[in-house]
């Protein structure tokens, strides 16, 4: 058996990185070579993406990959969803895409909501009711002089792809997130997209995650040309796929800026039920559903440190956990899921005066709020993993958490204690061993099921388990602490404060 190098490109909301994986006859083994930071600009009244310094780090990156291995066999992309680029006649950029933390979604979801409804809106997608959902976006952006001469949309990590090969897709697990297409026949909704005027006819052809896209282009630099596969190209389909679980009895959280909280199932689940819980369903691989709800993650902690450097404090990150694990808890718990944490801004403010409401304690010190924040994300686990069970039938064993936050070792087990369950953490770039072997299985370089691809990772990256000590103050901490039911979401989502 040959060695087979392949490589990820997984581009976060605050990161990208490129990953090389090399397959052997030994295993796998994965290695960052690049990472760069992705950060959103504000211009012209809207916060846009610079996707042209993202397919600058893209690009050096795999220079730096062939020159680790030789030679590259594929490379692949995933990232973010709901967001897209438009491009003209020619197959140029109209425009650096907006970001769907830009607030202006607001007016679409009330136009859509009452044409349709949010009962016969989540019937034909049995999408999570979201203000930035590409759906929305598109509608929010009709009759622009953009949406006049655009001929094509492509999600992020579609032009990327397109970028690289000049081939225009739609890959399947990011397009389940638009809010436009029909989980159940993984098409688009074209009842819903004609009743709502939607133009859908600008995404390319669907294609399923594995299909073969061609060699990369020789004007791009390259000292080697790869064949590039299309991953999973949702960065949390690609995380699931890269989870080391060993059976189907477990539930996942997929953190980073959000935390992606589920279970894998063979079909959708669209219910009232499933609906008034706020739960997704998108396509995973091998015709999987990712039964999930989108929680907010780890960006509430992100902006109360960007915000206290910022204002001069020395703030080290793992000192700060480190200083939250001696805080009592769970003591003040806020909703995380409220719309007002959404913006960028005063982050430790907002979180100081929800710690007041919901719990009546003044958040002092910078330990006691990001106390606050770890054990309200904990808590949200623990209600969506037990929706996510109740709602679905499959019953959970296991927790795998798996992406940014299994380097925070005081969140991994406040998880396991708020949910009762063990936790493997681990892999933390699941994303980018989902991506690679998405396309290892394509070219055959290993055996092609999503149980071997598993199996292979859990080998290469054996997970860390804690052991849950399970407390009545998290049940107390539930009931105390309200959480909306219904969809949060806001016609003005509010603005950096």
């Amino acid at each position: 058996m040959k060695q087979t190098s392949v490589a990820a490109v997984d581009l976060g909301a605050s990161s990208g990185r490129v990953a090389v994986a090399r397959i052997g006859p030994a295993g796998v083994d994965l290695q960052e070579v690049h990472r760069f930071p992705n950060t959103p600009v504000r211009a012209g009244g809207r916060l846009r993406w610079d996707v042209l310094a993202l397919f600058g780090g893209a690009i050096e990156g795999l220079r730096r990959g062939i020159s680790l291995t030789g030679g590259l066999d594929s490379v692949g992309v995933d990232s973010w969803a709901v967001d897209y680029g438009l491009l003209d006649a020619d197959g140029d950029l109209l425009g650096n895409p907006v970001s769907y933390r830009d607030p202006g979604t607001g007016a679409a979801v009330t136009a859509v909501l009452d044409t349709l409804g949010p009962d016969e809106l989540y019937a034909a997608t049995g999408t999570q009711l979201q203000p930035f959902n590409t759906l929305f976006q598109l509608l929010a952006r009709r009759g622009t002089a953009q949406g006049a001469v655009a001929r094509h949309a492509l999600l992020i990590p579609d032009l990327i792809t397109y970028w690289l090969t000049g081939q225009l897709r739609t890959e399947l697990t990011n397009a389940s997130t638009t809010q436009l297409l029909d989980p159940r026949t993984a098409s688009w909704s074209a009842d819903l997209a004609r009743r709502l005027d939607a133009p859908v006819g600008l995404f390319p052809p669907l294609a399923a995650p594995g299909t073969p896209l061609g060699a990369a282009r020789d004007d791009l630099g390259l000292a080697q040309r790869p064949q590039v596969v299309l991953a999973p190209s949702h960065d949390t389909a690609a995380a699931v796929a890269g989870i080391p679980a060993g059976g189907d009895d477990f539930a996942f959280v997929c953190t980073g800026t959000w935390a992606l909280v589920g279970v894998e199932l063979p079909r959708p689940v669209i219910t009232s039920a499933s609906r008034a819980a706020n739960f997704t369903n998108e396509l995973g691989v091998d015709a999987t559903t990712r039964f999930l709800r989108n929680v907010t993650g780890f960006w509430l902690l992100q902006e109360c440190v960007r915000h206290w450097r910022e204002a001069g404090d020395d703030v080290d990150l793992p000192g700060l956990v480190a200083a939250a694990a001696a805080v009592p808890g769970p003591r003040a718990v806020i909703d995380v899921q409220d719309p007002v944490f959404l913006a960028p801004g005063d982050m430790p403010r907002r979180v100081r005066a929800a710690a007041a409401r919901t719990s009546g304690l003044a958040l002092e010190t910078h330990a006691e709020v990001a106390r606050c924040v770890l054990d309200s994300l904990a808590l949200a686990v623990r209600r969506a993993v037990r929706d996510a069970a109740t709602l679905s039938g499959r019953p959970v064993r296991v927790l795998h958490l798996v992406g940014g936050g299994v380097a925070n070792t005081l969140f991994c087990q406040l998880v396991a204690d708020a949910c009762e369950l063990p936790v493997l953490a681990g892999p933390t770039e699941a994303a980018s061993w989902g991506t690679v072997m998405t396309q290892a299985r394509a070219l055959g370089a290993v055996e092609d099921s999503l149980a071997a691809s598993r199996a292979t990772i859990a080998r290469a990256v054996a997970p860390a388990r804690y052991t849950p000590s399970p407390s009545r103050a998290w049940e107390r901490a539930d009931q105390a602490c309200p959480t909306a039911a219904a969809p949060a979401w806001s016609p003005a989502v509010p603005t950096a404060t």
